[in-house]
């Protein structure tokens, strides 16, 4: 079988990461939003309150429509990059703008994925990256809008490492590499926590991050929890600075810390342990 094009391998790997893309922004404004649901529920359950008669709401349920009025969209609408572009940010039904996150995401894991194909070809290694890069993906964007690092899509990723490094397609060298990676990833935040909650009596982060971690830790392996954590810690640093220093980030206003160690574990997986 003749070798694909290299320009049709990259060109291919865009629009699948694009495709994927889309998907994603699917999980990042539906999944916080049904969690959301179900712990009031849950708590109108705890409490005695009458259910509330409410219409399916999951990643599969209803079908594509308008987040402001909730009309069905073509399919055309739903083109990655492309249909925002179109429309000019704004929805055709009621001219509402649609939030830049859509194209960001989309234009950002097709630009991942070709950088994941270029580097590692096509193949297991590839395929397990490129869903990697997914998860992170997702996650860093629910935790910026949302301060939320929400279980089902911390626990399956960290799962995916362990079950990964079993089968060799993960950047950790061993299995018992990714497992002690996994505990030492959580316990290490949750020392942190704790002692910086006993100290200040304020919590510093959530159990999320120390879920995030272990995941990394999981997929690359013990040896590389250090550069992750300097990484994250760096850029969170950087980031928080800047937006003091320009007006945007309150004195107690609480910052995110998942999409800073969603990118730094990327990295790492990318480059790998320096």
């Amino acid at each position: 079988m003749a070798e694909l094009n290299p320009t049709l391998l990259m060109v291919y790997a865009g629009l699948f990461g694009a495709v994927l893309g889309s998907f994603l922004n699917v999980v990042i404004h539906r999944l916080p939003r049904q969690l959301e649901a179900e712990t009031q529920a849950w708590l109108r359950e705890q409490t005695g309150q009458p259910r509330l008669e409410t219409k399916p709401y999951n990643l599969a349920w209803p079908a594509s429509h308008c987040p402001q009025c909730e009309r069905p969209l073509p399919w055309f609408h739903n083109l990655p990059v492309l249909s925002w572009l179109a429309l000019r940010g704004r929805s055709a039904c009621c001219n509402t703008p649609i939030a830049k996150r859509y194209p960001l995401v989309e234009g950002l894991m097709a630009l991942l994925t070709m950088g994941l194909v270029q580097r590692f070809g096509v193949g297991p290694e590839a395929g397990a990256l490129i869903m990697l890069t997914g998860f992170l993906l997702a996650l860093g964007a629910i935790d910026a809008e949302w301060q939320l690092l929400p279980d089902p899509l911390t626990l399956p990723l960290l799962w995916l490492g362990l079950l990964g490094a079993m089968a060799g397609l993960t950047p950790a060298p061993t299995v018992e590499s990714a497992v002690l990676g996994a505990a030492l990833g959580y316990l290490s935040l949750w020392s942190l926590y704790w002692g910086h909650r006993l100290l200040t009596k304020r919590e510093g982060m959530g159990y999320g991050d120390f879920k995030l971690l272990a995941a990394g830790g999981a997929w690359l392996g013990w040896m590389a929890l250090p550069q992750v954590a300097l990484l994250a810690a760096a850029s969170g640093l950087v980031f928080a600075l800047t937006a003091k220093l320009r007006g945007r980030l309150a004195p107690q206003e609480p910052l995110p810390f998942g999409p800073f160690l969603a990118t730094a574990i990327w990295l790492t997986a990318f480059f790998g342990v320096r």
